[in-house]
This record gives structure tokens, C-alpha cells and sequence, in this order.
């Protein structure tokens, strides 16, 4: 995930509860297994742990979200 800081890219992640999300972030740091990112569709700061996210892809200028 280093590799993203500070770019857009769509994840799908699994929460602690097992449950699955799909989204659009702009990363904006990796530390000790967490991911810092904004996460466009609630327009808010959320953190991710890096065992979580099961697929990470990069978002095109022109996409919106997931």
C-alpha cells in the first residue's frame, strides 16, 4: 500500500465484523499494518488495517467512487 500514498485507488475491504465495503480513498499513509486514507464516499478520514483489504486497484482522473 506504501506504494498509493497520496493517490486515489479503490478498495475492497474486510472489517473486523467480516463484513465487506467497496471504495474509493485517496491514500494518505501507511504505519505499523494501518492505512491513513480519506474515503470519498463518506467524506471523512478512515483507517484501514492492511489485512483488510482483500484487492486495491488505481482510480482513474475521471472516476467519482465505487
Amino acid at each position: 500500500m506504501q506504494k498509493w500514498v497520496g493517490r486515489r485507488v479503490e478498495i475492497i475491504y474486510q472489517g473486523a465484523d467480516g463484513r465487506l465495503s467497496q471504495r474509493v480513498v485517496r491514500v494518505l499513509g501507511v504505519q505499523d499494518g494501518v492505512v491513513r486514507a480519506f474515503c470519498e464516499a463518506s467524506g471523512a478520514p478512515r483507517t484501514f488495517r492492511v489485512d483488510g483489504i482483500l484487492a486495491c486497484m488505481p482510480v482513474s482522473a475521471g472516476r467519482r467512487s465505487a
